[in-house]
């Protein structure tokens, strides 16, 4: 499927559709360093721009949109004036381009706060309005650990599938292939490991040096404090963050032998990207990148659903 990718980022997202045999013909960001690791990664089809200034008649049609928008405005208090809210922008264009472009699909990405912002209300009229714009909507909750990521992230996936298309073509969400040792059943392959992922890893500075193998000299304190609790190396990691550490920088998780905090490159095997995948920027930038990626293998597994879709057999 021609697939148009907001908020593109590094290009997690989009690197696991292309793998699941898909092509992106039309990517955006508005963060230069991620436009360049794309760039050098993926492919040169994104544009560096603010959506909100860009015209849906400069985006090629597509079978599919995607993208992860920022939720911050969904709050209670706001849902009265949620319009005017200037956090709601971003949700407010990823709208706006599928309502005009009309693709077959659609697929956004979100934390799973947003099943409860706003008492629940903030979801409701997120269907509500893809509803409106013509789409029949489904939302899900994933741990990406259950799909051979070694990470527990867990996100929410709001599909859509144009009305007029039929039923027997909605987008059906993928089953997982991994799941919780203690929980072995039906065949499945127990979690991959933060400790087996990095197993073959060898420590920054040696001979083998790989692509943004440098790490955070941020103190690890060993406190019950998200990105300063201790790893265990015999369960996924814990959530690659995106976020600061209230001075600026972002904390990054430690390795699992806890003596230090994991390097860029090994958080981007967390999130399943290639071992040669390199980004572009400062420490603190690719690290953000790297946070704010949706994982490889995850995406591959949406990209392989929509390869599945009987829709397929109908345009072919």
């Amino acid at each position: 499927m021609r697939i148009v990718s907001l908020f593109s980022g590094a290009g997690g997202l989009d690197l696991g559709l292309i793998q699941a045999g898909h092509e992106i013909i039309w990517a955006n960001d508005f963060d230069a360093d991620a436009v360049a690791t794309y760039k050098g990664n993926i492919g040169t089809e994104i544009v560096l721009g603010d959506i909100c200034k860009i015209s849906s008649m400069q985006i090629p049609d597509c079978d599919v949109v995607v993208g992860g928008f920022p939720c911050q405005g969904f709050s209670q208090a706001n849902m009265l004036r949620f319009d005017e809210d200037e956090r709601n922008r971003l949700y407010l264009e990823f709208l706006r381009i599928v309502r005009e472009k009309q693709p077959l699909y659609f697929l956004a990405e979100n934390v799973r706060g947003i099943l409860s912002l706003a008492g629940g209300r903030a979801i409701q009229k997120i269907e509500a309005d893809f509803a409106d714009a013509g789409y029949r909507v489904s939302k899900r909750l994933f741990n990406v650990a259950d799909f051979g990521v070694p990470q527990m992230r867990r996100r929410v996936i709001i599909a859509g599938t144009r009305q007029d298309l039929p039923e027997a073509a909605d987008f059906i969400f993928p089953d997982p292939t991994h799941c919780d040792p203690s929980k072995m059943n039906g065949g499945l392959k127990p979690w991959l490991t933060i400790g087996e992922c990095l197993e073959d890893i060898p420590e920054p500075g040696s001979t083998n040096e790989l692509p943004n193998h440098v790490f955070s000299k941020y103190k690890v304190t060993n406190r019950n404090f998200t990105g300063h609790r201790t790893t265990d190396p015999n369960k996924p990691s814990p959530t690659i963050l995106a976020r600061g550490n209230g001075k600026g920088g972002v904390c990054a998780i430690q390795h699992p032998r806890n003596h230090r905090r994991m390097s860029i490159r090994e958080q981007a095997l967390i999130q399943a990207f290639p071992l040669k995948f390199e980004f572009i920027g400062g420490m603190n930038s690719c690290y953000r990148q790297v946070g704010n990626a949706v994982p490889v293998l995850f995406a591959k597994a949406l990209g392989q659903q929509l390869a599945k879709t009987s829709i397929l057999k109908e345009v072919a």
